[in-house]
């Protein structure tokens, strides 16, 4: 801001008397440096002659003449200090050195009270059209490193090591390799909680994509690196996918899934045996779409799978030579009813006019008995632990060895409202409610499935309360217990509490349950500084 703004477009120069500049992006910034006359070569630098910086209103530096760089600085320092209750007070420190646009490097220098010292270092690299990627390296002398899951205790030398590679070849034709190799289980948890969250088993893989408008054909080669996670080696997997596609010009839409590979699945610390087999799976379905009276959704569905497996090989092989077939065939009816109510108001609601939306919804899925039950099968993509409700159509379930005979009916209803706040649509209420019922249950299912609720309320537009349970109607026992609320009253700061209980139950869960109290805060200083923090307390689960 200025004074007497000129411009020279030949010398690309701006100038201003009486000016300030800052990096504050507030209407009242809380420093600016301010100037008799300012240059300025946009995108590149600025000159401010008899300068003075000012914080807040308080002069504190002169300079008769200061100049400033306006490139992006290639190095910087970064410090995030905290507490954790795992680590005691700790300082996690980063230096960034950019060597030019395309290659950098960070290298880290942590000290955790409780646990000592960390180094490494993430190189990343861009070489344009032949791909990007990084290069990342953490060690850490561990003084609290703890025990695996065999109860021997871990190396206090830990480390992680990981390469990334991932090259567009073409439109629509793109090549990606990860190596992921570390010392023990848990280092990634323990040092990089966040990486940790979203991938708790790193896997190395190469993998080959290639995308058609209908069609999808995917090359996966998956070996095992780290011997302490159960993996399924995949030597190689090659997937060819047929998109929902309709059918020339018929009311028919086909789609489909396709592999063949060579597969072993290997055991945690080779607590099993492993075993190896080939298989090749294709699986082809049509579905008609109809709409009714121009509300009511009706989708019938028949489809097939053909399944060969070779004789299994390994210290663990157990299974011979088997082809098997499956017959599906299903319905899902949808629709959707609303009623508005304008000028209903609840003022404790914040709410002008009501608008209510009901979806209920009916899945029919039958699969009769396969001629080779999954327990004959070498189990490669077998079913896993979830805390959701899996599919019941194919090919969403994609549990290739794990298919058996389904007579099923899934019913869901969905509640939304809406209302006016602030003179923009603002959605109140958000409920749905799912379950199965088996017609025909499976040795070791009930008639019912556990039935899940997800809520979400807003009662205020600064406060909002959910939930997420699961019930199991045979026990009587809530699986899962989710809830918390959110209060954000501005864009400055808001505040959550929440608790989280998961039931330890082998039936569903693979380990073992929770039982946690959550809180988080955080808090906007300004434009560019906020503070943040998060609690979690855990007791044991029941």
């Amino acid at each position: 801001a200025g004074m007497n703004l000129q411009s020279d477009k030949t010398a690309n120069t701006q100038t201003a008397t009486n000016a300030f500049v800052t990096t504050d992006d507030l209407g009242e910034p809380g420093h600016r440096i301010r100037c008799r006359r300012l240059t300025l070569i946009p995108g590149k630098s600025f000159v401010a002659e008899e300068a003075t910086l000012y914080v807040g209103e308080v002069p504190v530096m002169y300079w008769p003449k200061y100049s400033r760089d306006l490139v992006s600085h290639g190095d910087y320092w970064v410090v995030t200090p905290g507490y954790r209750s795992l680590y005691g007070p700790f300082a996690l420190g980063t230096y960034h050195h950019a060597f030019n646009t395309n290659v950098s490097v960070d290298l880290h220098l942590d000290y955790r009270q409780l646990r000592g010292v960390g180094t490494g270092s993430d190189f990343h690299y861009d070489a344009g059209r032949w791909g990007k990627g990084e290069f990342r390296f953490y060690y850490a002398h561990d003084d609290r490193a703890g025990t695996n899951a065999l109860g021997m205790p871990i190396d206090s030398d830990r480390h992680r090591i990981s390469f990334s590679h991932s090259v567009e070849i073409r439109t629509n034709l793109t090549v990606k390799a990860v190596v992921r190799e570390q010392g023990d289980p848990y280092v990634v948890r323990d040092f990089s909680l966040s990486d940790y969250y979203r991938n708790p088993q790193p896997s190395t893989f190469l993998e080959v994509d290639q995308l058609w408008s209908n069609w999808g054909l995917n090359l996966l080669v998956q070996p095992r690196i780290n011997d302490f996670f159960e993996t399924v080696e995949r030597l190689p997997d090659v997937k060819l996918t047929g998109l929902r596609q309709q059918v020339g010009v018929t009311p028919l839409y086909y789609e489909s899934d396709s592999s063949v590979g060579y597969y072993r699945h290997t055991f945690a610390d080779n607590a099993a045996n492993s075993f190896a087999a080939g298989r090749a799976d294709t699986y082809h379905q049509v579905v008609l779409p109809w709409n009714f009276f121009g509300w009511l959704n009706v989708t019938p569905r028949v489809g097939g799978r053909l399944t060969h497996y070779t004789e299994t090989d390994g210290f663990g092989a157990t299974a011979t030579e088997a082809n098997r077939g499956v017959f599906n065939t299903g319905c899902e009816v949808t629709f959707k009813l609303h009623q508005t109510l304008p000028d209903k108001e609840i003022p404790w609601l914040q709410a002008k006019g009501l608008r209510h939306i009901l979806e209920p919804g009916v899945n029919y899925a039958f699969v009769p008995s396969p001629n080779r039950l999954p327990t004959t099968l070498p189990q490669f993509d077998g079913e896993q632990a979830s805390l959701r409700l899996l599919p019941i159509d194919f090919p969403d379930y994609n549990a290739i060895d794990s298919v058996d005979s389904e007579n099923v009916f899934r019913f869901s209803l969905r509640n939304t409202v809406q209302t006016k706040r602030n003179d923009r649509v603002d959605t109140l209420l958000k409920w749905a409610l799912y379950t199965d019922w088996r017609v025909k249950p499976r040795t070791g299912q009930g008639t019912f499935s556990d039935g899940f609720s997800d809520l979400e309320f807003k009662p205020r537009d600064w406060l909002t309360l959910a939930s997420e349970t699961r019930y199991n109607f045979d026990s009587g026992h809530w699986r899962i217990a989710d809830h918390h609320a959110t209060l954000a009253p501005g864009d400055d700061w808001s505040f959550m509490l929440g608790h989280r209980y998961v039931r330890s139950d082998p039936l569903f869960l693979a380990g073992p349950g929770n039982n946690l109290i959550t809180s988080g805060f955080h808090y906007r200083i300004n434009e560019n500084y906020a503070l943040r923090t998060r609690i979690v307390d855990g007791t044991p689960p029941r």
